[in-house]
C-alpha cells in the first residue's frame, strides 16, 4: 500500500532527512586514510543520537551497524568493520537512515578517499547526476518508469551499467514503503506519482558489468567483474511541478566541496 502524506508529516520526513544531511557530513569530516568503517559508523551513532534522532539502520532486519559503508566494488549495505580500513585512492558508500518523531529519513553519499584515480571520479559524477534526472521526472502525474527511464539513459550513455537487483522504495513511517524505484525501466510505465507520496531515489551504478555478487554475510553486495560502483540517493516529496528533495548534500559539499 503507498501512504499519501499530510504537509504536517512531509515536514517531520524532512527533519529526520535533514539529520541524515548533517550526519554525511560529519563522515565527510572524519573519512580519510587510515580510517575504519567501524570509526564512521561509532561517530554516526553518537551524532544521530546527539541530534535527538535513533540510527533507523541500527537492527533493522538484523543490520549490525548505524550505516552502511560499502568501499569500492561493494555496491550498498556494507558492514562497518575494524578490519576494513579506508586506503588512498578508495571510494565509500554512506548509506544513513534517522528515525525521529515516528519518521523516516534515508540518503547516501559516496566519498573520495584522498586522490581518486580520475576515470572513478567520472563514475561518482556521473552517478550523482543521474540522481538528479530521475529527481527531474518525480513529480505529480508522471510515473515510476520516467524516473526510472531517467537514470539508465544518462548512465548507459555513458559507458556505465545500471543495477537492476537493489532499488530505490518509498520511505515515511517505515524505512522501506511502497512503492519500488528501480534505476531502469521505460517512460509512461509503473505507478502514477500522486502529491504525498513520498520516495527514496537512489541510483547505484557500475563501472563495468551490471552483475553482482551477494556476499555470505548477507548483506553486503558487490560486482562481479570487482570494478568500482558507485551510490548516491536522496528522499523527495512529490508535489506538482517539482519535487521537493527532503534530504540534502549541501552540508557534506561545505565540508569537501564538490569534488565531482
Amino acid at each position: 500500500m503507498i501512504y499519501l502524506k499530510s504537509d504536517e508529516e512531509i515536514e517531520l520526513l524532512r527533519e529526520s532527512n535533514q539529520i541524515v544531511a548533517k550526519t554525511l557530513a560529519e563522515m565527510a569530516k572524519i573519512i580519510k586514510p587510515g580510517v575504519s568503517t567501524l570509526d564512521l559508523d561509532k561517530r554516526a551513532e553518537e551524532f544521530i543520537r546527539d541530534m535527538g534522532g535513533v540510527p533507523g539502520f541500527l537492527g533493522y532486519g538484523g543490520f549490525p551497524g548505524s550505516i552502511c559503508t560499502s568501499v569500492n566494488d561493494q555496491i550498498v549495505h556494507g558492514i562497518p568493520s575494524e578490519e576494513v580500513v579506508l586506503q588512498e585512492g578508495d571510494i565509500i558508500s554512506v548509506d544513513c537512515g534517522v528515525l525521529k518523531n515516528g519518521f523516516h529519513g534515508d540518503s547516501a553519499y559516496t566519498f573520495c578517499v584522498g586522490e581518486v584515480a580520475p576515470e572513478i571520479k567520472d563514475l561518482l559524477r556521473t552517478t550523482k547526476e543521474s540522481l538528479y534526472k530521475g529527481i527531474e521526472q518525480a513529480f505529480e502525474g508522471r510515473r515510476i518508469g520516467d524516473i526510472a527511464s531517467a537514470v539508465q539513459t544518462y548512465c548507459e550513455e555513458r559507458g556505465y551499467s545500471v543495477v537492476r537487483e537493489m532499488v530505490g522504495h518509498g520511505v515515511g513511517r517505515s524505512l522501506h514503503e511502497s512503492p519500488e524505484v528501480p534505476n531502469y525501466g521505460r517512460k509512461g510505465n509503473g505507478i502514477q506519482l500522486k502529491t504525498g507520496m513520498t520516495i527514496s531515489i537512489e541510483p547505484m551504478i557500475n563501472m563495468g558489468t551490471r552483475r553482482i555478487i551477494f556476499e555470505r554475510d548477507g548483506w553486503t553486495t558487490r560486482t562481479a567483474d570487482g570494478k568500482p560502483s558507485a551510490h548516491f540517493e536522496h528522499s523527495v516529496a512529490i508535489s506538482q511541478g517539482k519535487a521537493d528533495i527532503l534530504s540534502s548534500f549541501e552540508y557534506v559539499e561545505q565540508i569537501i566541496g564538490k569534488e565531482f
